[in-house]
């Protein structure tokens, strides 16, 4: 199983909109709303790195409202 920390900004007022809407998203197993230099932070999780990519790429880069994202691999 391969894991990441998705710390994600969001367009202005958006954070409560993105986090519901990734919390939808297969493979994304929480998605809060936090405080600090990033609006929302999801952990995910895939079955290898091909469908990580592609959650994150995909998905999680293309949910509206998703403005930039730093992804953080989980490595134990």
């Amino acid at each position: 199983m391969f894991a990441a920390y998705e710390l994600i900004n969001c367009s202005p007022g958006k954070s409560e909109q993105v986090a519901v809407a990734l919390r939808r998203i297969k493979g994304v197993k929480q998605a809060h709303v936090v405080t600090g230099l990033h609006d929302v932070v999801a952990y995910v999780e895939a079955p290898n790195l091909n469908e990580l990519t592609r959650l994150i790429i995909t998905k999680i880069q293309g949910t509206k409202g998703v403005s930039r994202t730093v992804t953080c691999m989980v490595v134990n």
